[in-house]
């Protein structure tokens, strides 16, 4: 019997992104609860060329219920993820709350699906930029052996959600309207609520907040998700978080060391091999993923992969995917489609 699903966070951006991909992948439900916080209870979201009224979420509202997506704040995941657990459902949770729980997986289904239980758990879904990385390491890593990474990500306005896409598309409509004028000139004071400075116009060399060390919980993130997908705790990662004016597609650019010198070639047959990356390289004609290319789509792009000329043990390459779809919802779903295999 196809489960009972229900989404929380129904109304945000990665929850409209889920609902929207759960129809196209054509992922079986006998019913669909679109739940969310008080505020937003009553409003409606469209599934299945029907319109489902928000309810609040609270545990009573995970009755029957076999499948959860939480794609809402921490603090709801934390309070309620436990108690749809208590009632039976299996529950996929994209916030950061339960990501480094020893007891709790961090999925990405083409590296570590066999870590899903049988029986009713918590599953946890990386950081968007994690998944994008991970899923250029791994054919790496199995290649060649990795020994270290350091990984500049520059990532879009909507990984901050709904309200950070909204106040990159706010400052590009304040400084065309400055612009507009005489002698105009970009405003420099556009206002800023979700990210520490104005983003259009500019790259910030900050995603999240700063945690101590010089370090921001965006940056050490990626760290220790990077080595409990991987199992590899020992792996020696540098991050640094950039945030682009981009609107969707995060990238990131990696120096790795591998154990065992390998060629342009042959990484680039093992990444067209791993499901769910696609290798696009070609300098004579200019070829390498941009944001363009990723936006809307379910694969990890990569390119501009090169050896150093100093060490052939160090590879440079480049890497691209769409932050809401495989980086969020769809990693979610794939999730959910390995559960649902287990449960067959």
């Amino acid at each position: 019997m196809s489960p009972r699903i229900a989404v929380v966070g129904a109304t945000g951006v990665v929850g409209e992104t889920l609902l929207r991909l759960l129809e196209q992948r054509k992922f079986p439900c006998s019913e669909l609860l679109a739940l969310a916080s008080a505020r937003s209870a009553g409003s409606k979201v469209r599934f299945r060329g029907e319109d489902v009224v928000v309810a609040e979420a609270t545990p009573e509202a995970f009755e029957s219920v076999d499948l959860v997506f939480f794609a809402a704040t921490g603090a709801l995941s934390k309070t309620l993820a436990p108690e749809a657990v208590k009632r039976g459902a299996t529950v996929i949770d994209k916030s950061s709350t339960w990501r480094m729980d020893p007891a709790v997986p961090l999925i990405v289904p083409e590296i570590n699906a066999d870590a899903i239980p049988d029986l009713p758990a918590i599953l946890a879904c990386p950081n968007c930029s994690t998944i994008g990385v991970v899923q250029a390491l791994w054919p790496v890593h199995q290649l060649a052996g990795l020994k270290s990474m350091v990984v500049t990500t520059m990532q879009a306005a909507s990984g901050s959600g709904a309200p950070g896409l909204a106040e990159l598309r706010a400052q590009v409509i304040a400084d065309a309207e400055a612009l507009s004028f005489a002698g105009g000139h970009p405003t420099t004071a556009n206002a800023t609520h979700v990210f520490p400075r104005k983003l259009h116009n500019n790259v910030i060399p900050q995603c999240g907040v700063f945690v101590g060390g010089g370090s921001t919980d965006e940056e050490l993130k990626l760290v220790n998700e990077t080595q409990k997908i991987m199992s590899l705790p020992d792996l020696k990662v540098a991050a640094t978080c950039v945030r682009v004016p981009v609107e969707v597609g995060h990238s990131a650019s990696l120096y790795l060391q591998t154990e065992r010198p390998v060629s342009v070639a042959q990484i680039h047959a093992a990444i067209d091999a791993h499901p769910g990356t696609v290798v696009m390289d070609d300098p004579s004609t200019d070829l390498y993923p941009i944001s363009d290319d990723a936006a809307d789509n379910d694969n990890i792009f990569v390119g501009r992969v090169r050896i150093d000329v100093n060490d052939p043990h160090q590879i440079w390459l480049w890497q691209v995917g769409d932050n809401l779809r495989k980086g969020a919802a769809t990693n979610a779903i794939q999730i959910a489609e390995a559960w649902l295999q287990h449960r067959a």
